[in-house]
């Protein structure tokens, strides 16, 4: 059972679908700023994100072990790591390129997404000498945008209309499941020994330390 826990949240919490997350949570937080009213109005940018930032990429990672390039979908290898993350590295340059000349995209969203991007060229680079976490980079670099949320943007809270009615969530209850999200995604990575300890601290640390250089370029 706790093995199946820890394979479903490192499926869950895929490092590759943290732009979607992103996205998500910044139209709930505040839609105007990508000139709709509700989440419900932008489903075709979601799309167009879950498209270029998780299906293709995966995609080209599955076809790669089909063609035999690499020995594992998982990519226990550290050098098996190394096409998938050029393939990933070319469709997020270009995803971040796309919506950096769109019109009508916040500069926030631009920002984090520039964030990913460094995150992931520097863990390439450390791939060469250390099978780095992409899992926890990926967590890392969603805290990072908390964090710059709050204390940048100075956002304590957001309405949130459901079914069930009307609340309004903090930002600091957001910031605490953010923390608990990288605690279970790095538990459940030791646990199925995927990484040693300081891979999982990091793909912290690069993932944080992107979306603080991308807010220091951008600002």
């Amino acid at each position: 059972m706790l093995r199946f826990t820890a394979k479903a949240l490192s499926v869950i919490f895929h490092p590759l679908l943290m732009v979607t997350y992103m996205l998500v949570l910044l139209l709930l937080i505040n839609p105007y700023m990508f000139g709709v009213s509700n989440i419900e109005d932008q489903w075709l940018m979601l799309i167009q994100v879950f498209l270029s930032t998780f299906f293709i990429p995966m995609l080209a990672v599955v076809m790669m072990y089909a063609l035999e390039f690499i020995k594992s979908i998982e990519m226990h290898d550290r050098m098996d790591r190394v096409v998938p993350y050029i393939s990933t590295s070319t469709f997020y340059v270009a995803s971040y390129y796309y919506y950096l000349k769109t019109p009508g995209i916040p500069v926030a969203f631009q920002m984090f997404m520039l964030g990913v991007v460094i995150s992931l060229f520097i863990a390439f680079f450390i791939n060469n000498f250390s099978k780095i976490s992409m899992h926890t980079t990926g967590v890392g670099g969603f805290l990072g945008m908390i964090l710059i949320t709050i204390f940048h943007f100075q956002l304590s809270d957001f309405p949130l209309e459901t079914t069930f009615g009307f609340f309004r969530i903090k930002m600091t209850t957001v910031l605490f499941l953010t923390l608990l999200m990288c605690g279970l995604v790095g538990s459940s990575r030791l646990f199925l020994s995927a990484h040693h300890p300081s891979d999982l601290w990091g793909g912290y640390v690069v993932g944080l330390f992107g979306q603080v250089l991308a807010f220091n370029l951008v600002f």
